[in-house]
């Protein structure tokens, strides 16, 4: 997953860091980053589901991490193409209520500017599938967008459901639906409301992948799926990605599993898992 060529180090005042060179507002509060290598070498490979680490300064606006002597890092999920070996792209919503980091990138970080950037990891992987369903709510359109470029070019059958507050608000809207049409559904909340899980997921499919991501900004349907475990087998046998220190995924067992004298997992049973801050590891850095 990562390439073996010469690329900025992670970390506060560590290696060249990696260019911005476009910045664009896409939507209400999202702005995303083009970022290459400042020698334009090429950046280390990625796959759908990839994040990266970006070290952004604390201190003055325009200064750099080594010049204030410190940094945050946050994580951001690549979404753009993964076969441009030049470029990584990735989208950052302002969170008010946040520590600073995106109103950093938003006000602050300027086309030209370097930040640190830590080699690409996924904990979110796209696994093999004839059939896929793709559910984004707000912000957690970004690491879906490079499935479903991949799962379109390998001629998987999948369909993506898009909810946000505003139409406004939801990056890459019309990309999406001039690109894929009727596969694309939209669901702006002050048109249509929160999103329909039951509608959609009340009857499991076992031969289709669904993937979540962006339930954490969306809790009315994150407690609907909870209260109504039927809709766990279906919605999460794969994965489900929140915007947290937490990750959180089912696996389906495909046979009966002992896991005590008492407690027996049935075939095609899904059994939660947690990892404590699976996107929270200590970054690794990218070099030669």
């Amino acid at each position: 997953m990562v390439g073996t060529s010469t690329v900025a180090d992670a970390g506060p005042g560590v290696g060249p860091g990696l260019t911005v060179s476009a910045k664009e507002d896409v939507a209400e509060g999202i702005v995303s980053l083009t970022l290459t290598h400042p020698d334009g070498a090429r950046l280390p490979d990625w796959t759908p589901g990839s994040h990266i680490d970006l070290v952004l300064p604390w201190g003055s606006p325009r200064s750099s991490a080594a010049e204030s002597g410190g940094g945050t890092t946050r994580q951001y999920s690549l979404c753009g193409d993964r076969w441009d070996a030049h470029t990584y792209r990735i989208a950052v919503l302002r969170e008010p209520a946040g520590r600073g980091g995106s109103a950093h990138v938003h006000d602050r970080l300027r086309p030209g500017d370097r930040v640190g950037v830590g080699a690409p990891r996924n904990h979110f992987p796209l696994v093999p599938s004839e059939k896929y369903l793709f559910i984004a709510g707000g912000i957690g359109i970004t690491p879906l967008l490079p499935m479903v470029r991949q799962a379109e070019l390998l001629g998987a059958d999948w369909q993506l459901l898009y909810g946000g507050r505003t139409r406004s608000s939801m990056a890459v809207r019309e990309e999406l639906t001039a690109a894929y049409g009727e596969r694309v559904h939209v669901v702006p909340q002050d048109e249509l409301g929160v999103l329909d899980l039951v509608a959609w997921l009340g009857t499991p499919r076992q031969d289709t992948k669904v993937y979540c991501c962006g339930f954490a900004t969306h809790p009315g349907e994150w407690q609907r799926v909870r209260k109504q475990p039927e809709l766990a087998r279906a919605a999460f046998d794969e994965a489900v990605r929140r915007q947290s220190p937490v990750q959180t995924f089912f696996r389906t067992a495909t046979t009966d599993a002992h896991r005590h004298p008492n407690n027996t997992l049935r075939s095609w049973a899904s059994l939660p898992v947690c990892v404590r801050r699976a996107r929270g590891d200590t970054a690794r850095p990218m070099s030669s």
